[in-house]
Formats: C-alpha cells, sequence, structure tokens
C-alpha cells in the first residue's frame, strides 16, 4: 500500500513540474498594468517589455523597461519610466500553476514640463515584487504580478512570456 502511494506522490510532482521553465533557455515578454505613485493622484496605465533567461528549474535573471504612466501635477506633465534588473524565483504548483518572488535593482526616471521647461528627476533602488504564473504550453506563459519600484509607488500588471 504505502509503495502505491509514493509512486502516485512522485507521479504527481513529476507531472506538476512538466511545465515548469526549462534551465539554460531565454524568455521574452510584455506586460500591460496600472501604477500608483503617492501624490500623483489617480492610477494610471502601465506598459513594458522584458527578457530573461533560466538559469534554473525555479530561477531567472531578467531585465524589463516600463512606462509606469503619465500624470499632471500641479499643471506640470510628468512621465515616469522604470529600468529594472532581477533575479526571479519560482516556485511550481500543481496544474501547471507557480508562485514567483522578484528581488532586483531598478531606475525610475520622471521628467516633467511645464511652461515650456522641463526637469528630469531619478531614484535608484531596490525592486520587489512578488506574483502569479500559468503555464499555458511549455513555450507560453502568463503572470500576474504587483512589484514596488519605489518606496512611494506600486504596480500591478499582467503579462505573457515567450520562451525561445
Amino acid at each position: 500500500m504505502f509503495k502505491k502511494i509514493f509512486a502516485a506522490a512522485a507521479l504527481a510532482a513529476l507531472a506538476s513540474s512538466a511545465f515548469a521553465a526549462t534551465p539554460n533557455t531565454f524568455y521574452a515578454g510584455v506586460d500591460g498594468g496600472s501604477t500608483k505613485i503617492d501624490n500623483f493622484g489617480d492610477n494610471k496605465g502601465s506598459y513594458g517589455a522584458f527578457l530573461g533567461y533560466n538559469f534554473h528549474q525555479n530561477f531567472a535573471a531578467e531585465i524589463g523597461a516600463r512606462r509606469l504612466g503619465s500624470w499632471t501635477v500641479n499643471g506640470a506633465d510628468v512621465d515616469a519610466n522604470q529600468y529594472a534588473a532581477s533575479i526571479i524565483g519560482t516556485l511550481p504548483l500543481q496544474n501547471n500553476f507557480n508562485v514567483f518572488g522578484r528581488l532586483g535593482y531598478n531606475k525610475v526616471e520622471a521628467k516633467a514640463s511645464y511652461n515650456g521647461f522641463s526637469a528630469d528627476a531619478d531614484d535608484s533602488g531596490v525592486l520587489y515584487g512578488v506574483g502569479v504564473g500559468y503555464q499555458f504550453t511549455p513555450t507560453i506563459s502568463g503572470r500576474i504580478e504587483f512589484q514596488k519600484p519605489s518606496s512611494d509607488s506600486h504596480n500591478v500588471s499582467a503579462g505573457i512570456a515567450f520562451a525561445f
């Protein structure tokens, strides 16, 4: 009886990791979402692109760029962008689902313009995030993620990635 339970558990574990990230593969993707920056008013639409490399079944290195949004603050037009490099840790679950965490470094740039005058500012620091993913096929996956690019901002996004 114990051998049958062990065999069934082993098969279930293998089946759940069948669609896990294949080591030594690259992937690229796009995402869209919403960004909130404290004291900047409402959430704004965001979009981005990323490129990653799975160096282990559960770990990847990723770079990305994201347009965080455009706001009008006290009459000035403000555009914010994010550039990031991260390590992604993934824990496969059953039925092709996974949870992941992100830890990295990013630069958030803001450009403001008002009556023909413009100014730039940037902030660099730690980036972290958490999310859930789903592996549709061995080469196509989707993800939903919460990121904290700076102490006064957060981004929620949904994306799709293609492995190659």
